[in-house]
């Protein structure tokens, strides 16, 4: 055990479990010295609290508005510095995936003071090889204070801009802190890479199509519904013959 004091995030809906949660905290004080640093009610709660204080654990409740807290685990994985997470719920079905998300324990509600300071005694942060071994739903966006959860199925494309990759909607473009390699490894079935800093959501994908003439004639990918065409990159013209609309 460190011999800083834990800093702790506790996230679930139902306040009454938060209150509990922070006295069992408080009774394991002696054996596991830590410190809550924030509550959260809602997964999206639980990302930007994450961001905000930087936790060493987060106590994530499973069934919780919008986000579910195994979605929330996954993004928390995906961070430069992970949490330890450790599960704590009133169902014992989920704890395959948990455990699938390097949980560090799964405690089933009403948590018990003894397994939560076994549990916390156990905790040791998550390295980079640990993340998501399952593809998210959502990717995470934030700006300006806000966190914004962008559904995967709505991305147009995914492009690589400067230090940062923008995820383009119908809507709007919102930035990732997120490399455009890794997201290629994580969606492979959903996104194919048409330039070294674009990846194409492959059911967005209409075709493609030569336009110029002679020695500046090149592909473009064109979208379903919209006008932008996305330049193909003489590397990646192999995905033009595989394409099957």
């Amino acid at each position: 055990m460190t011999s800083q004091p834990l800093k702790v995030l506790i996230a679930d809906d139902e306040p009454p479990a938060r209150r509990r949660l922070r006295d069992l905290l408080a009774d394991a004080e002696p054996a596991c010295p830590n410190r809550v640093v924030g509550e959260a009610a809602t997964g999206t709660e639980v990302l930007a609290q994450a961001a905000e204080h930087r936790p060493d654990v987060v106590l994530l409740d499973i069934q919780m508005p919008g986000l579910s807290g195994i979605e929330a685990a996954r993004h928390l994985a995906g961070l430069a510095q992970p949490p330890a997470v450790i599960f704590t719920t009133a169902h014992d079905e989920y704890a395959v995936q948990a455990f699938e998300l390097r949980a560090v324990d799964y405690l089933v509600k009403p948590v018990r003071l003894a397994r939560l300071t076994e549990a916390l005694g156990r905790v040791r942060p998550l390295g980079a090889e640990d993340a998501r071994l399952l593809p998210r739903r959502h990717l995470l966006s934030s700006e300006r204070g806000r966190v914004w959860l962008i559904p995967v199925p709505d991305v147009l494309y995914l492009r690589a801009e400067l230090k940062y990759v923008t995820a383009r909607t119908r809507e709007r473009e919102f930035l990732l802190n997120e490399s455009l390699v890794h997201l290629e490894q994580e969606f492979p079935e959903a996104f194919v890479r048409i330039h070294r800093r674009c990846l194409v959501a492959r059911r967005h994908l209409a075709g493609f199509e030569r336009v110029g003439e002679g020695e500046e004639a090149h592909w473009v990918a064109v979208l379903k519904d919209w006008p932008e065409r996305l330049p193909v990159s003489r590397r990646q013209h192999q995905v033009i013959r595989a394409f099957r609309p």
